[in-house]
């Protein structure tokens, strides 16, 4: 992955640490909130691209309801270059991980990421689109036993 200064600025924008820090710290509260326990730390790297990439997240069910697994087995072409979408954006999700961390928005214990309580405010447009996918996909996450489970439904080699 190329620099941020050398990449597209749309991109650069899109992906910047507070946006993903944020919808991971998100994903992380309802992770916890429905689990009972913080989210191990990989999901935290792996589960943004399904809100930050758009067609996955156009995809994405309006709630709970849709299992995890019958979303994956009906949306077999957006998972397949999954894994590849993973490692593409690693950098950028190690970078909003590290963001969210010193900005006290997540703390990480025991290899699990939990997040502080987020103060309620207005998000508007896109941004409340992302969160709502965020909150989505953070609670869902929670009904998969294991991370690998859910790594694998995904598509996703450790």
């Amino acid at each position: 992955m190329p620099s941020r200064v050398h990449q597209p600025q749309a991109f650069a924008t899109f992906l910047n640490p507070a946006l993903v820090g944020a919808v991971q710290a998100v994903m992380a509260r309802e992770y916890e909130l429905k689990r009972g326990r913080a989210m191990a730390w990989p999901l935290a790297l792996v589960l943004p691209v399904l809100v930050l990439h758009g067609s996955t997240r156009e995809a994405l069910p309006s709630s709970t309801r849709t299992h995890l697994p019958t979303w994956a087995a009906r949306n077999p072409g957006l998972l397949a270059g999954f894994g590849a979408r993973v490692q593409s954006t690693l950098p950028v999700m190690r970078e909003g991980l590290r963001f969210a961390l010193r900005h006290g928005l997540i703390q990480m214990e025991s290899g699990a990421v939990s997040s502080a309580p987020v103060p309620a405010q207005r998000a508007e447009g896109e941004l409340q689109e992302l969160l709502k996918a965020a909150r989505l996909v953070g609670k869902w996450a929670a009904t998969v036993d294991q991370p690998s489970t859910l790594l694998a439904l995904l598509g996703v080699r450790v």
